[in-house]
């Protein structure tokens, strides 16, 4: 049956948001699993990732308020994917934009956001950093430089880790979208921690429509300071999220069932095989969802429905050896 056709929009804004999601019946299958795995495909939004809806959210929260003024410039500091949606959200709405990121993160998401108009300032990594692991020291190094942008040029910081219109995008919009999709059929969601907007996002929709369903929250195996784990590891390589932040402001504890951990093989097994078996083309983070989505399915998620996010495309990870 041939699905409706998209209507002409007036902006690429208008096209952020509404992802399909994908029953992956073929992995769950794969692996003699009972219950469905979905999976949200965030990596369909314009700038491949589900920051769209992050940066476009913020820059329209801050022009109602006031707080952005007309013309004004935006700063903040990214691993790539909000710097990208951002950059679309204010070449649409009319704000120049400046991305700061480590130049631990892979370099073809400083060239996209170049490409899409954005001033890219690329900031050293700490002492013994390693090029496509950012720590956290690597992140507070950014984090300074974001703010001496800001002071400079009178900006405003569109603080991803501390604007509640964060985690709004996800409650008015992704939350709605994946109860839908399910049909109101949805046991647990489980999502990769960076400034826990998604799943802070998500889990307040579901959480309203029905008080009973799960969320499990992923940090990286050696940096699980969420669950109050040591750091052992700090240089993992799932980029854009934990970063041994123990209690990021956006994190809402009330909304974890459990903290999961999941470890750079895991998760680079994981995208490969979402790849290969259900077509697919994720990046780190939603190989780490998904390697944690078929755990939970084969333990206590058994026969029941866990609902994922392909958080970005594997095309921001060339560089790296993601895929061989």
């Amino acid at each position: 049956m041939p699905r409706p056709i998209p209507p002409l929009v007036d902006s690429v804004i208008d096209t952020i948001g509404c992802t399909p999601a994908v029953n992956l019946r073929r992995a769950v299958a794969s692996r003699g699993l009972q219950g469905r795995v979905i999976a949200k495909l965030e990596l369909l939004n314009p700038g491949f990732s589900k920051k769209d809806r992050v940066g476009l959210e913020m820059v329209r929260q801050a022009k109602a308020s006031g707080q952005l003024a007309p013309g004004q410039t935006v700063v903040e500091l990214t691993s790539g994917n909000t710097g990208t949606g951002l950059a679309i959200a204010c070449v649409a709405l009319g704000h120049p934009f400046i991305a700061v990121m480590s130049k631990g993160n892979t370099p073809e998401r400083a060239t996209m956001m170049r490409a899409l108009g954005a001033r890219v300032e690329l900031v050293d990594q700490a002492s013994g950093g390693v090029m496509g692991k950012v720590t956290g020291e690597d992140l507070a190094l950014v984090a300074q430089r974001t703010e001496e942008l800001v002071k400079e040029l009178g900006a405003f910081r569109a603080s991803q880790f501390d604007l509640q219109s964060n985690p709004l995008a996800h409650e008015l919009y992704t939350g709605p979208e994946l109860w839908g999709q399910a049909q109101g059929k949805l046991d647990a969601f489980v999502d990769f921690s960076g400034t826990t907007g998604s799943f802070v996002g998500v889990m307040r929709f579901l959480r309203k429509v029905n008080p009973e369903v799960r969320g499990y929250l992923i940090e990286p195996v050696g940096a699980a300071v969420m669950a109050g784990q040591p750091v052992t590891n700090a240089g993992h390589r799932i980029q854009g999220g934990g970063y041994s932040l123990a209690n990021p402001p956006l994190l809402d504890r009330s909304l974890v069932t459990e903290f999961l951990t999941v470890n750079d093989e895991q998760a680079t097994a994981g995208a490969r095989e979402l790849a290969r078996l259900e077509g697919i083309f994720g990046g780190y983070s939603s190989g780490a969802n998904y390697h944690a989505a078929m755990s939970l399915l084969a333990g206590r998620e058994s026969g029941n429905t866990v609902a994922m996010l392909v958080c970005d495309s594997g095309l921001k990870y060339v560089s790296t050896d993601l895929y061989e």
